[in-house]
């Protein structure tokens, strides 16, 4: 469905970054790996992961300045790998904002199931309570799956993380710079256009019919708001005096562009 989480793993020995790949692809993740800092920086900005696994003693940059480098940019999860009995590395690295550490060497069991329990916290999905389901779709966001009549919607990356972190605040308006921000980055956080068009393939993947909102209701000038509850509903008839019509004209443009290229 290419909505498994991308993982970026970078370390300058070749053995840690083939284990690792094996071992995260086995238990269905996406692996891109780097040979250092420096290429780490370079694919962190090219793949956008989900998660960025780091060595902390590399040749040109270490782990922990690439994660300085990387938050810089952008808000992502990050683990350290660390040598064994490295506790100064790994206090610092924790101060510094790292979410996890693993010693090396690791059970790639334990290696998983880290990586699983960092991209759940950095989401907002705590287990078993993370699915949604209205009309014909079920939205289950710890196993990051979406299916409408029984069938699996297949969805590119950035239309499941639009969905992802609408779906996390039900019933609640979501900030267009928020959006932006969280799927993009910092520098598309004003790109509105933008954020229409991929908004329209969602509302679409979800059973919206061309130019109308679904469940996926404009909040103009705000935000947007998943409304899993329906019209009427407690949760959304009071902030109906803020919200665009279904014939918004700009959402209305949007959603024919993305008609056209989608």
């Amino acid at each position: 469905m290419g909505t498994q989480p991308l993982v970026l793993v970078a370390d300058d020995e070749p053995r840690i970054t083939k284990l690792v790949s094996i071992a995260l692809s086995e238990e269905g993740f996406r692996v891109v790996t780097a040979t250092g800092g420096e290429d780490a920086l370079a694919k962190a900005e090219e793949v956008r992961p989900d998660i960025v696994l780091l060595d902390i003693v590399m040749p040109d940059l270490d782990g922990i300045e690439v994660m300085r480098q990387l938050r810089e940019q952008r808000p992502v999860p990050v683990i350290l790998l660390t040598a064994k009995g490295a506790t100064a590395d790994k206090a610092k690295g924790l101060d510094l904002g790292a979410d996890d550490y693993i010693a090396k060497p690791f059970h790639p069991d334990e290696l998983a199931a880290r990586v699983r329990a960092v991209i759940r916290r950095s989401s907002g999905v705590e287990p078993g309570a993370g699915v949604l389901a209205f009309d014909d779709v079920e939205i289950d966001l710890e196993r990051r799956m979406v299916r409408r009549k029984g069938e699996l919607v297949q969805l590119s990356r950035t239309e499941w993380l639009l969905l992802q972190h609408l779906a996390t605040h039900p019933g609640k308006v979501v900030l267009h710079t928020e959006l932006l921000t969280k799927v993009w980055g910092p520098e598309y956080r004003d790109d509105l256009q933008y954020l229409r068009v991929w908004i329209s393939r969602v509302r679409r993947k979800l059973g919206a019919k061309p130019g109308e909102p679904g469940r996926i209701r404009t909040f103009q000038g705000i935000g947007y708001l998943l409304d899993v509850d329906g019209p009427g509903s407690a949760s959304t008839s009071t902030e109906t005096a803020t919200a665009a019509t279904d014939t918004d004209p700009d959402a209305t443009r949007a959603e024919a562009s993305a008609a056209a290229v989608g």
